[in-house]
């Protein structure tokens, strides 16, 4: 085995340990906290900082791995996750929603900093040869695919671990596990990895790149378009008018995560093999477009107002509708996640990583206020149009990508 591939699966056996808690964390909050008698908005309100930190981990981590490397952000990552694990041992008395919300936030900033760290790793991993492109699509959508699978694993993991351990010993294995890890990966992967041979300016963390710019836009709007209905109003809408109970919810919701992470796997399959261009993303992000659109227009013109009747068919229309769109924006989201690394030179890799993620954890932020707000006034019809909305800016925005996408 050559010391790259090594390094490499080293790196995906870190972000997966990490991914496991990081969907086990969310699963034990929304559970847990529902049963202290939080309703489904307020438990949602609790991952806010979650996604607010991202943006400012993204812009900061980027330059700090580029000064520090890769190895060093992404084994801090997993530290702050395994105190962010710990800190919610303490006794129900001091859960306050301001406390909640710190150990979110610290939680939130650990996996930005681990998923950064672990995508930009994979451009300084690969090669330099004839199929380097091709190679680096199929590297990236593997980590990244199995990344979101093994999300959704953790969400079984967490509700598992909850029903057999109970919250806080179920928190303590997670965090000693991880840090067993963290220890392992870090003997095991060199120090380089990912740092910059000049130690780069904190202002250059802003691209300079036309592409990575367009990209990084087109990345908000893409991300937003899946949180603004799938945060809040989706779980929303199956609780409170599909009736379903809350382990149904976390079952399918999960399923629907490890579905979307193998899709996502296996894109370059999908693609044929073709490394992806902007051309790409733009035809990609057009059909994903047409997805919500077109389960609005179900859900309004023939299944409105909902009673009994009609209940069923508005289920099998949202159900078939998200398994649609899914297979559709993980396609759409492992063309992306190629194209940046594609867009980027060795030297700067994890500054435009940040920069680019910074802009991801922003679609998500706008998406899961937005899911929450929208929904309330205009239930998850709303929801879907601004979905559409969205995916339709993504793909005016990925005009601006170049038609090919060379590696330099």
């Amino acid at each position: 085995m050559n010391t790259d591939l090594k390094n490499y699966l080293v790196v995906t056996a870190g972000y997966w340990a990490f991914t496991l808690t990081d969907g086990a964390i969310r699963m034990l909050v929304v559970l847990y906290f529902h049963m202290l008698g939080y309703s489904p908005f307020e438990v949602a309100m609790l991952f806010l900082f979650y996604e607010f930190f991202g943006i400012v981990t993204n812009l900061v981590g980027g330059w700090m791995a580029a000064r520090l490397g890769l190895n060093v952000t992404m084994h801090l990552g997993m530290a702050m996750q395994v105190v962010a694990l710990l800190m919610l041992t303490v006794p129900d008395a001091l859960l306050s929603v301001a406390y909640v919300m710190a150990a979110q936030a610290l939680s939130g900033i650990a996996k930005d900093l681990n998923k950064m760290s672990a995508k930009a790793s994979v451009k300084t991993l690969v090669s330099s040869g004839t199929d380097t492109n091709s190679k680096l699509f199929k590297w990236v959508a593997i980590l990244t695919g199995s990344k979101n699978a093994l999300k959704g694993v953790g969400f079984f993991l967490g509700a598992l671990l909850l029903e057999i351990a109970g919250f806080r010993v179920a928190l303590a294995i997670l965090a000693g596990g991880l840090f067993i890890i963290l220890v392992i990966t870090w003997i095991m992967l060199p120090n380089e990895i990912g740092k910059a041979k000049a130690k780069p300016k904190f202002t250059q963390v802003f691209s300079n790149i036309a592409a990575i710019n367009w990209l990084s836009a087109a990345r908000f709007f893409l991300f937003g378009s899946r949180d603004v209905w799938f945060v809040v109003a989706l779980p929303v809408f199956f609780y409170e008018v599909l009736h379903w109970d809350f382990m149904k919810i976390g079952g399918f919701m999960a399923l629907w995560v490890i579905g979307y992470g193998i899709v996502q796997a296996s894109a370059p399959m999908i693609l044929k093999g073709h490394h992806p261009t902007g051309r790409t993303a733009l035809w990609l992000a057009l059909m994903l477009a047409a997805i919500p659109a077109a389960i609005a227009l179900a859900m309004s013109s023939s299944f409105s107002p909902f009673n009994a009747d009609n209940l069923s068919n508005v289920t099998w229309i949202v159900v078939i509708g998200l398994l649609v769109f899914g297979v559709a924006f993980a396609i759409n989201s492992a063309v992306h996640s190629y194209l940046i690394l594609a867009y980027s030179d060795n030297d700067k890799v994890s500054m435009n990583v940040g920069f680019y993620y910074m802009a991801n954890a922003g679609g998500r932020l706008a998406g899961t206020v937005l899911s929450g707000l929208v929904y309330q006034s205009y239930g998850l019809v709303g929801c879907l149009w601004i979905s559409a909305a969205f995916v339709l800016m993504a793909a005016i925005l990925s005009l601006g990508l170049p038609a090919k996408a060379e590696l330099e």
